[in-house]
């Protein structure tokens, strides 16, 4: 039973925590035209080159995460994704009586709240990995040159 606890679960983990990821690549290639218009909608510029470094990340970072592959950097870009992707494209505090169903900004709430809720997951990939730690010990070690 220690390969459940040290192996599998674990490894069920980053699966679930990552898996909307290859599926939101895909859902852009099969819809472009909508991703385009989405990645329009928000306030950045440059929409198809977002739109193209969108799937990289979405494709590349959780493959990543799942095999160990520099997985504590693979989180951390992928959590700036989420929190990026939720601040600009699901600004539901933008519409008016957002918590309303009728609302068009209500989905937006909890789009919103669903990327912020990866980043929690991504946090413990970052802690697990040794990237927290390893970032920390190099934040210490550039302050005590100043």
């Amino acid at each position: 039973m220690e390969w459940l606890a040290n192996d599998a679960l674990p490894t069920l983990a980053r699966m679930f925590i990552v898996w909307i990821f290859p599926f939101s690549f895909l859902d852009k290639i099969i819809n472009w035209d909508n991703a385009l218009k989405q990645a329009y909608s928000g306030w950045l510029p440059g929409g198809p080159v977002l739109l193209v470094l969108a799937m990289v990340v979405e494709l590349v970072t959780p493959i990543m995460i799942l095999f160990h592959y520099y997985d504590g950097i693979a989180a951390f870009i992928l959590a700036g994704y989420c929190v990026v992707t939720g601040v600009v494209y699901h600004n539901f505090w933008s519409y008016s009586r957002f918590w309303s169903p009728d609302s068009e900004g209500y989905p937006h709430v909890w789009e919103f709240f669903k990327n912020f809720a990866i980043v929690g997951g991504l946090i413990f990939i970052m802690y697990a990995s040794g990237f927290i730690q390893a970032t920390e010990r190099e934040v210490e070690r550039i302050a005590s040159l100043i």
